[in-house]
């Protein structure tokens, strides 16, 4: 092989390689943000069900606090 063959050779392999390799980045960089994305659903998911959770466990601890006060107030003898 020619000097001139092996650099038309090598220049056609950058070339093809250089392509693939921006494609694995394009499709890298597809997934990174596809999982980022998720990630972000997944939290946020997340977040709104502790949210309801919090909110639940004080509905219920006001309700056992007036049934609480309630029991107490009926225990009490009248004067």
């Amino acid at each position: 092989m020619g000097s001139s063959e092996r650099d038309v050779a090598r220049s056609r392999a950058q070339t093809l390689f250089g392509k693939e390799r921006t494609k694995e980045r394009t499709k890298d960089e597809e997934f990174r943000q596809a999982r980022d994305k998720e990630r972000q659903e997944e939290a946020a998911k997340m977040a709104r069900l502790r949210a309801l959770r919090l909110a639940k466990e004080k509905e219920e601890k006001e309700e056992a606090d007036r049934k609480a006060a309630t029991a107490v107030a009926r225990r009490k003898p009248a004067l």
